[in-house]
């Protein structure tokens, strides 16, 4: 019995992993798919992220994605194809929007949502 259900937390674990590389695929291509796999496997993510600001675009959710995924601004500029300033820029509107401290590391707020 006990055999059983360890065999099915390896395959559980290993879904998981699947599933977080095929978001950070998606992520890397810039996918348009990325913003409907991610909330299909975290909805409460984006729950938890209305809550604290209802009105956020589609284009600045999956920006909040690539920060929950842990990308580094040049990670993130180098996907989308801008400039890593333009990621600083956004990445305080984001905290302005979100209500996030400026000396909170925005990683480790996105990490505890």
């Amino acid at each position: 019995m006990k055999n059983k259900t360890t065999e099915s937390n390896v395959e559980d674990l290993n879904q998981r992993i699947l599933v977080q590389d095929e978001i950070i695929a998606l992520a890397k291509a810039n996918s348009p798919r990325l913003l409907n796999k991610f909330r299909l496997v975290y909805p409460d993510f984006f729950n938890k992220l209305s809550a604290i600001q209802p009105a956020l675009k589609n284009s600045e959710l999956i920006f909040c994605i690539y920060l929950k995924l842990n990308m580094t601004t040049k990670e993130i500029a180098t996907y989308i194809f801008v400039t890593p300033k333009a990621i600083q820029n956004r990445k305080n509107r984001i905290r302005k929007k979100l209500n996030i401290p400026s000396e909170f590391d925005i990683y480790k707020w996105f990490n505890e949502i």
